[in-house]
């Protein structure tokens, strides 16, 4: 269920009718409502799914149609007064009025409108699903498709708003759910208000939240919020999908808006195709900034992104732009002191093609003409880099048919003419994008900081790479982590992945790729605390036999084998080794050792001695394999020759004594690892 001061939960169905006998009450103008409450005779509610400053949000009954709804109330009654009510009152109507005239598949579904001695409801589908927020802390970062699908329904569900003269004002991953079959739905309109409303403060501080607000917002002569506003706020949501962090950082809105002024073009290092999309949008110029209706043509380029897209397609909306009808007059001079409400006015109807609404002014339109012009470049660049094929964009997030030009190597190569279907191969994918883990010192990691990849795995992708035809310029390196790297592969957002990725012929079966490899072989051992205050454990049999628990990485090939060997471990494993020795350094933590590969857990007691020692390896060896898809024959035939030469030459031992000498104490390379022949390549 989705709590974030929203309205949504498990889907209303006709199961469940709450008994009628339960005694009816009215709203109370002291506080909130409470469980069982009836309004106008026929919303029950059951339980309070958000409540806040904006108001509150209930599920509810409907006993006429016999199904669940959500039911919120718009007014916050901590801030009514004798002297504001009446107009907060005026100005609920209006909103709630506004927002029901929407009826679109990406903005939440409003049933009825009620309004009881002192508040303003409205009654709304009952939706399931999670939040963008809630996926976002799940999976770190989404990848280029999944992230341009999600961003087109906000985009249309924009659209749809502002074609009502609703501005949502708190556009962010928290009020935009996701649901289980795809659809994307803009909820929680609590800060919601009509198009040209005066700017405004709730309780002295600006109303929104602080690293989604548009800059034009706190200029000294600004119209207050606009549809410009909302897109900015998309723009700030798409790189946090794409990016893994927000674009610019600061709790306070100070913050955030120098942290705009001094650096307005952040680094996109993930994007891909989607950059234009993410810079147009956060243009610090709102005239400059694209509309809903010109992001959306650009989306559905990404989305589109197997062909190669023609510049009057991206150019040209489906539909054309929201114009930005002139600002109606405030209903009342003084400002409401509660901004929980939907202000709104009426709907405006659909535009026609080619033709501006006729309330627009010459003002209007005129703003329109001047940021058009970045509206046809940027869709241009979007296209370039789609016909670069600089990224490679998969239709959804399954694993399916890619309709690129691999989908073309097995003919070509059948063929005979390999070396044809190699360069149709390139001409795809101007950029080879190689999975890799950002957090294993000495195997593979990333400074933030400096922007650096370094590790034995990392020279070993830039040398495979090379083989490959790819210079380390045309290299991009994608974190992945033990649980999310398979998918990464298979939903196409890396072409390969070099990431201490063990060989096993169950993982080949199960994530359906294929391994190339090994290019090292590891062994396995325990990480634990230098100087246990309980515990003293120097040996693996020390740690079972104290059946002190053992944290690994989710998806690992420990995960399973710890149980069979019988050590303890807890019920939840996180999904990368960094998680594991945090919890280990943490002395509240139950954990009191890390399984990994010898290599890897060398690095983390390297970098903190004091703390954590290396216990010595244990029995068996995991091969690391690079791993890619299964559909891409003519790669894996590919990979399997270069990575043949690297082993054969000089290359590989002075990779090992560069990386991976100062973790194993070795004077000398050891022999290098045997390669599997590759059969099916």
């Amino acid at each position: 269920m989705h709590n974030d001061d929203g309205f949504n939960g498990a889907d209303g169905g006709t199961d469940g009718q709450p008994e009628d006998r339960r005694v009816t009450r009215s709203p109370s103008h002291d506080g909130p409502s409470v469980p069982h409450t009836v309004i106008e005779g026929r919303y029950e509610l059951l339980e309070p799914i958000g409540s806040g400053g904006m108001g509150e949000v209930w599920k509810a009954h409907d006993r006429r149609l016999r199904r669940f709804v959500a039911v919120k109330g718009l007014l916050d009654r901590r801030a009514m007064t004798p002297d504001t009510q009446k107009a907060a009152m005026q100005r609920a109507r209006r909103e709630a009025e506004a927002l029901a005239k929407i009826e679109h598949q990406n903005v939440v579904t409003v049933h009825d409108q009620i309004e009881t001695a002192d508040q303003v409801w409205i009654v709304m589908k009952l939706l399931e699903g999670r939040s963008l927020a809630d996926v976002l802390s799940r999976d770190g970062v989404l990848g280029v498709p999944r992230a341009a699908a999600v961003a087109l329904g906000m985009a249309q569900g924009l659209r749809a708003v502002h074609e009502a003269s609703v501005l949502h004002r708190d556009v962010k991953p928290g009020n935009v759910l996701v649901r289980d079959s795809g659809q994307v739905v803009l909820v929680d309109f609590g800060i919601a208000t009509f198009e040209g409303a005066d700017r405004v403060t709730r309780y002295g501080g600006v109303i929104g939240t602080p690293p989604y607000l548009a800059p034009e917002l706190f200029a000294p002569a600004t119209p207050g919020p606009t549809p410009a506003s909302d897109l900015w706020a998309l723009g700030v949501t798409l790189y946090e999908m794409v990016e893994g962090h927000l674009p610019f950082g600061g709790n306070e809105v100070w913050e955030v808006q120098a942290n705009i002024q001094q650096s307005p073009d952040p680094v996109l290092r993930y994007a891909g195709p989607l950059g234009p999309v993410i810079q147009g949008l956060l243009a610090v110029d709102p005239d400059r900034r694209l509309d809903a209706a010109s992001a959306e043509a650009m989306l559905q380029e990404v989305l589109a992104g197997s062909g190669t897209p023609t510049a009057a397609r991206a150019a040209t909306p489906a539909q054309p732009p929201t114009t930005r009808p002139t600002p109606p007059a405030a209903s009342s001079p003084e400002p409401v002191p509660s901004e929980a409400v939907l202000s709104g006015t009426a709907a405006s109807g659909a535009v026609p093609s080619g033709t501006a609404p006729s309330g627009a002014s010459s003002a209007s339109r005129e703003r329109r003409g001047r940021f058009r012009g970045w509206k046809v470049a940027a869709a241009a660049a979007c296209v370039v880099l789609l016909a670069g094929g600089g990224w490679l964009v998969s239709r959804g997030d399954s694993g399916g048919e890619r309709d690129d030009a691999s989908g073309q190597q097995a003919g070509g190569s059948a063929g005979g003419d390999a070396e044809q279907a190699w360069e149709q191969w390139q001409s795809a994918r101007k950029r080879l994008t190689i999975g890799a883990k950002e957090d294993q010192p000495g195997l593979s990691f990333y400074d933030k900081d400096t922007g650096v990849w370094s590790g034995f795995d990392i020279d070993i992708a830039y040398a495979l790479a090379q083989k490959l035809g790819y210079g380390k310029e045309a290299v991009d390196f994608y974190g992945v982590t033990t649980a999310n790297r398979a998918s990464k592969l298979k939903n196409g957002e890396v072409d390969l992945v070099i990431a201490s990725y063990s060989m096993t012929p169950a993982r080949e079966k199960r994530d359906g790729i294929n391994f190339v490899g090994p290019y090292y072989k590891a062994g396995s051992s325990l990480l634990v605390r230098k100087n246990s205050e309980k515990y003293d454990l120097d040996e693996a049999v020390d740690v079972k036999r104290n059946q002190v628990e053992v944290c690994t990485a989710r998806d690992s090939t420990y995960a399973d084998k710890l149980q069979e060997d019988g050590y303890t471990t807890g019920k939840w494993q996180p999904d990368t080794y960094k998680e594991c020795v945090e919890r280990l350094l943490d002395k509240r933590s139950s954990v009191y050792a890390v399984a990994s590969d010898d290599v890897l857990l060398a690095g983390y007691a390297q970098n903190d001695p004091a703390h954590l020692k290396l216990l010595p390896s244990g029995a068996g060896t995991e091969p690391y394999g690079v791993a890619m898809r299964k559909d891409d024959p003519l790669l894996k035939s590919k990979v399997c020759s270069g990575l043949q030469e690297i082993l054969a030459g000089k290359e590989w031992s002075e990779m090992y004594m560069k990386d991976l000498s100062p973790l194993t104490g070795r004077k000398t390379a050891p022999s290098r690892p045997e390669l599997r022949p590759c059969s099916d390549a």
